[in-house]
């Protein structure tokens, strides 16, 4: 099988497999795949409508996805590789899987890789006493600060990529190799933004680029956010970009998936006080031998 880093050639075979599957799991979008390849090694392979992605020098793989032939595909690298094991996989995947190869794998739940799925309308209306402190955060920043926000265009996009590095100043010593990779990752992804489909928008304090946010189309009725960041020193800009962005998708998308936590306690928490309609359970599967 060759795998190669994804480039924006591939964008239109592996768009069209991950629309005939249409999952809920942020793995399989074509943005999140591109811009996070470099910073975790992480390398794809397309064939006869199967996608399948791996992570460079190890015996990891994404779960295969795709119309054709899975299960020769699955031979194939469990074949070549007695110590494979797939990530990413869903309730879906895992029944599909055991059915293909019965007994042949061990399942182990991954909870640090559930995703949030949230109703699009619960984060641009706030309503109820569960979001009570989630509104006042920006009722505080409504009333306190001169503000606007702006889908980014590419008039704008240059002040997502200022603020995106000053962020990187400021909070680097936290993490240096994580905030690295990430800031590589979103990087990558402001460089291709439109040409990789990508939605989003900034906020702004008069004219200070204060929040800014962006993803992509996930399947037909759900958008995914891949990023989100803002200057923790303005009160309720997290929770300003984060409802200014559900509101413009009103109408277009009835879910929004905002990934996983990776284990952090503090995303978790975050996470959690928006209230998810859905939490998507994932599951790694180890090959038996």
């Amino acid at each position: 099988m060759d795998f190669h880093y994804p480039t924006l050639q591939d964008k239109s075979e592996v768009q069209k497999i991950f629309d005939s599957v249409n999952s809920d799991c942020c793995e399989y979008s074509f943005a999140n795949v591109f811009m996070w390849s470099e910073g975790y090694e992480n390398k794809i392979s397309v064939n006869n409508g199967i996608f399948v992605s791996k992570i460079s020098d190890s015996s990891v793989y994404c779960y295969p996805v795709g119309l054709g032939d899975k299960k020769s595909v699955i031979e194939e690298i469990i074949s070549q590789d007695k110590n494979a094991m797939f990530y990413g996989l869903t309730e879906k995947n895992k029944e599909e899987l055991t059915k293909l190869f019965p007994d042949k794998f061990e399942f182990v739940e991954d909870r640090d890789a559930f995703e949030y799925i949230y109703k699009t309308e619960d984060l641009a209306v706030l309503s109820g006493k569960k979001y009570h402190s989630k509104k006042n955060h920006v009722s505080f920043f409504e009333k306190n600060f001169d503000w606007h926000y702006e889908e980014i265009t590419p008039q704008n996009i240059d002040r997502c990529i200022l603020m995106d590095d000053q962020w990187e100043r400021l909070n680097e010593q936290k993490d240096p190799t994580e905030i690295e990779r990430e800031h590589s990752a979103i990087d990558k992804a402001f460089s291709n933004f439109f040409e990789l489909d990508l939605f989003g928008g900034i906020l702004f304090i008069e004219n200070e680029a204060v929040a800014f946010t962006f993803g992509e189309r996930l399947n037909s009725n759900t958008f995914c956010t891949h990023v989100e960041k803002a200057y923790a020193n303005f009160r309720g800009a997290y929770q300003m970009i984060n409802r200014e962005l559900a509101k413009s998708l009103l109408g277009k998308y009835e879910f929004i998936n905002r990934e996983e936590d990776t284990g952090s306690e503090g995303l978790r928490s975050a996470k959690l006080s928006y209230h998810p309609v859905k939490l998507l359970t994932k599951y790694n599967a180890v090959y038996k031998g």
